[in-house]
Order: structure tokens, then sequence, then C-alpha cells
């Protein structure tokens, strides 16, 4: 037998064993159930039986005056029963014995009675009832007997139909699995249309063809439902690829320039520019430039790759973001002549988040609006709250961007146009930065610009309210101090 019949094979043993089972515990159940409730309602029965027995005065005395055994009423029951009953105490009996003859088992199972005793009173003396209980045992036994015999033999058939049904239910498996193993081997595909399709289609799928997708227009339920989880799949897995090829072909590039500088420069250098002052100086400056991008370049490029990776941790505390603002502003005024900033604050503007990387997220929106706006224009800051949000708002009066470029403009290295190019700084990551910090923070930005006007910059954090329960994280910081 083979690998793949012995597995199937096995699959179907386990199923069909706890299909086997369940029934077996069901028919369980159910009998146990019949035999309480038939129980439950000869118990009635008898008792009935007593009350109208000792309201009709017919009762046997019995003449020992020694206590019988049994059980009695609980309390809760013992309202509901005449005086004399309420004191009363139950047995079950066997009176099975002749002598001089042996009797038979069904003999012996009708001399079961269900027997009162009843206190009368007088000396210590009891009279029994008796209800013969045998008697309705006679009538379960065969009943039972039959509906044991109906549920074996149920559970003999459910063995050959329940293998058959979980086989049926397991064949398109079986199917894609077989299709699965012989997918590179073109000569061995079925000749089912559909599975022929969805071989066809997976066998051609390869890095550079990730857009193909698989026809889903097979008229299997399985082998559709498959097809469109794995067209999902390839349309993620499409995604990233994409992104992945972009962002190396972008980070290649950015790289690509500095270093064709510092090559050219050092070439200058080496030719005839020992000798030159000028173009000494000239080619230490642009060299320590352009290092100075790569090393910026690479920061950013590590800052984002930790940041995919989950493995950069946030050390969350209270912020007060307008301080945070006012101190961004502050830095960005003393080495930036050339622009005029305002500062508009609420005070008391807090929110829980890693105050450094908040920092940064501000720095990057303060720094893009100096880059694109030009000198004599006006950069304002403000902080303040709205619905439950803390808000920090940089707007600038700089060149604007494209109403078609709005959306695009967090991705890496994106850049709308020629005006955004690398001679004002930047390598297109810092707002990819700045996004992936105010995520991080389960914040949201909003972007209004207009071509030539300005753009303004609102980004929203989660409010921290001053008369909030101090945060866990807090609370240690706090002991701390």
């Amino acid at each position: 037998m083979s690998d793949e019949k012995k597995l199937n094979s096995s699959i179907v043993f386990r199923l069909n064993t706890w299909h086997l089972s369940r029934v077996f515990l069901s028919f369980f159940w159910l009998n146990l159930l019949i035999i309480i409730l038939f129980l439950g309602v000869v118990v009635m029965r008898a008792e009935t039986y007593a009350v109208e027995m000792v309201q009709t005065a017919g009762i046997e005395e019995n003449s020992s005056e020694e206590v019988p055994q049994g059980i009695g009423l609980p309390k809760v029951l013992q309202y509901f029963y005449p005086e004399k009953l309420r004191t009363s105490l139950r047995q079950v009996v066997w009176d099975g014995f002749i002598p001089g003859r042996k009797l038979t088992h069904w003999e012996q199972l009708a001399s079961i009675k269900y027997r009162v005793w009843v206190e009368l009173g007088e000396n210590n003396a009891y009279a029994y009832i008796d209800y013969p209980l045998g008697e309705l045992l006679l009538f379960l036994f065969p009943l039972m007997a039959v509906l044991l015999a109906f549920e074996f033999l149920f559970l003999l058939d459910s063995i050959g139909k329940g293998a058959r049904a979980i086989r049926r239910a397991l064949q398109p498996i079986a199917e894609l699995t077989q299709t699965a193993r012989k997918i590179n081997t073109r000569k061995n595909i079925l000749s089912d249309p559909g599975l022929r399709a969805l071989t066809g289609t997976i066998d051609n799928i390869d890095a550079a063809e990730l857009d193909k997708r698989i026809s889903v227009s097979s008229t299997q339920k399985e082998l559709k439902e498959l097809a469109a989880a794995i067209n999902g799949l390839l349309e993620r897995v499409h995604n990233a690829y994409r992104s992945q090829i972009r962002f190396v072909s972008d980070a290649s590039h950015e790289l690509r320039t500095p270093i064709a500088v510092i090559q050219g420069y050092a070439n200058l250098l080496d030719r005839w520019g020992k000798h030159d002052p000028e173009a000494l100086q000239e080619s230490i400056d642009a060299i320590k430039s352009e290092a100075e991008y790569m090393k910026s370049l690479v920061e950013q490029l590590l800052f984002l790759a930790r940041g995919d990776n989950d493995s950069l941790q946030l050390s969350l505390e209270r912020v007060n973001l307008s301080e945070l603002a006012a101190e961004v502003v502050r830095e960005a005024a003393m080495i930036d002549p050339q622009h005029e900033f305002q500062t508009y604050t609420d005070h008391d503007i807090y929110t829980v988040g890693d105050v450094q990387l908040i920092k940064q997220a501000v720095r990057i929106l303060v720094d893009n609006s100096i880059k694109y706006t030009p000198p004599g224009g006006t950069i304002t800051v403000k902080t303040g709250s709205d619905k439950g949000y803390a808000q920090v708002v940089v707007q600038d009066t700089g060149i604007g961007i494209g109403p078609e470029d709005v959306p695009l403009v967090f991705e890496r290295f994106y850049r709308s146009d020629d005006s955004r190019a690398r001679k004002t700084g930047g390598a297109g990551l810092g707002l990819s930065i700045a996004k992936w910090i105010i995520d991080r923070h389960k914040g949201y930005v909003e972007i209004l610009s207009r071509k030539d006007i300005g753009t303004r910059i609102t980004v929203s954090f989660p409010q921290y309210e001053i008369e909030q329960s101090v945060t866990p994280d807090l609370k240690e910081e706090e002991n701390e101090d």
C-alpha cells in the first residue's frame, strides 16, 4: 500500500472511529435517560398507590415491633403527603423464594416489590404496602433488549456507511493532494479541467509572474474555495514582493548617487586636486556632505527595518505635546533664520507614548515644511485637543502637494516632482518614519494641501487626561522618582 493510501486510510479510520464513538455515547446517554424516566414513572405510580391505600385504610398491619429499615421522605416532600405517610419508609424487596421449588429468572424478577412501611402509632406496629415493581421491570427488559439490538445493528451498519461517506467527503482533498504531488510532471496531470487549470497555473507561477491568478470557474466548490484562497495569498505576496523590489531599487538608487559623487571627487583629488587648495577643499566638503547623507539614509533604513520586524521597543510615559512642540520649534528657529516660526499651544495637552519617537515625528514634519517652504515663508505649529485626541498641527506656506500625490506622500522614497528631489536634503523616508511612529502610537494623520498655497498636517494621538487613573507604566516611573 502506498504512503498516500496509508495516510488516507488512517484519516478515514480516525474519523470513522470518532464518529462511532459519538454515536455510541449518544445511545448510552439515551438509554440511561430512558431508564431514569421509566424508574421515575414507576416510583410515582407506587407512591400514588400507597397514598390511595392509606386513604382507603386498605393496609395490612405488621405484627412485628421491630423498626423496619428503609429510606424516609425528604422534608420538602413530606408536606405533599398524608400525615400517616410523612414518616413512612421505603424499601425494594425481593420475595423470590418458594420452598421446594426453584424459580426461573423471570419469576425471580417478577417477585421484586416496592414496599412502603407505614407507622400505625399503636404499640409501635407497622403496616406495609407492596407495589409490584417486578411486573413493570418485565416490560422494561424486553423493551430495552429490542432497543439495544436496534442500536447494535445501527452501529454495525454505520461502520461501513460512515467510512464510505468520509471517503466521499475527503475525495476532493485527496484529488488536490494527488495533483499537488504531480504538479511538476505535466504528463501526469489529471484530465479534470478544473484540476488541470489549477495545476497549470500554479506550475507557471514564479517570482517574476506573481500577477497571474487561478481561474475560479470550476464547478467543484472545494476547488473554487481553494483557488480563491490561493489567489488571495498570491495577491498579498505580489504586493509585498513589489514593495520589496521598489524599496530595494529606490534604496540602491539613493545610495548609488552619493557613492558616485564620492568616487568622482576621489578621482579628482587623485588626478590634480592634491596640489589645488580650492579643488581639495571642494572635494573634502562634498565627500563629508555625501557621507553624512549616506549615514542619515542608512540610519533611516535601519529604523524602518527594525520597525518592520517589530524589534523596536517603545518606552511609554506621559508626554506633554505642548512642551514638546514648543521645544521642536525653538530648535528649528535656532538653526533656520530664513523662515518665520509661530507657535500656538494649549497648556496640558497630554498623550502616552515614547517621548523621543513622538518628538522625532514632529521634527520630521517641521523639517519637511522647512524644506518645501521658500525663504521668508511662515511655519506654524499648534497643539490642541478634539474628541478625545491630542493634536499637533504643522502648517506652512510652501509649494504644496497636488491632490493626486497626497495619498502617496507616506510611501518610502516617494517624491511627487523634481522639486522634491534629493537636493532638498532628504531621501524620501522621513514621512514614512513619521507615519510609522504615529501608527505605532495608535494615532492617525490628516493632510490638507493646495499647490503654491501651503500644506497643513494634523497628527492626532489618544489624549491622556490628568484626572484619569495612572497607567501601569506611569506608576512604575513615579515609584522610581
